[in-house]
């Protein structure tokens, strides 16, 4: 799967995002080593803290399947920005993904795409 495909399934994701109060939608594509594709959306809640960002219900729905082999995964968000993961999201790829897991990222319309060990460096480990 390309990247620009795996782009495309993440806006899919996108249109169910749920951000009633920050408005910033964003939508994720889970690429794994098999094929399946995982896609998620954030959902926020009033009480920020039950927050949840796209990139973890992607791996959370991947997971809760039985998936722990995973390639790739695409963000995009509703404004058309690069959007990189936020630092709980880059511990939970970190969790289930080997260094080199690739990430992508939209920028102006192309994918940027990143390594996971270039985006979280220092993770954390036990």
């Amino acid at each position: 799967m390309t990247h620009d495909m795996l782009l495309a399934l993440a806006k899919e994701a996108l249109k169910n995002a749920y951000a009633p109060y920050s408005r910033f939608t964003v939508g994720a594509a889970l690429l794994c080593t098999d094929g399946t594709v995982y896609t998620g959306c954030n959902i926020e809640n009033a009480a920020f803290s039950p927050t949840v960002c796209a990139e973890r219900v992607a791996f959370f729905k991947a997971v809760s399947d039985g998936k722990r082999d995973f390639t790739a995964i695409a963000i995009v968000n509703g404004n058309g920005t690069p959007c990189s993961p936020c630092g709980v999201c880059r511990q939970v790829m970190a969790e289930f993904c080997a260094p080199d897991f690739t990430v992508v990222l939209e920028n102006n319309g192309a994918p940027a795409a990143y390594p996971l060990a270039e985006l979280l460096p220092h993770s954390f480990a036990l």
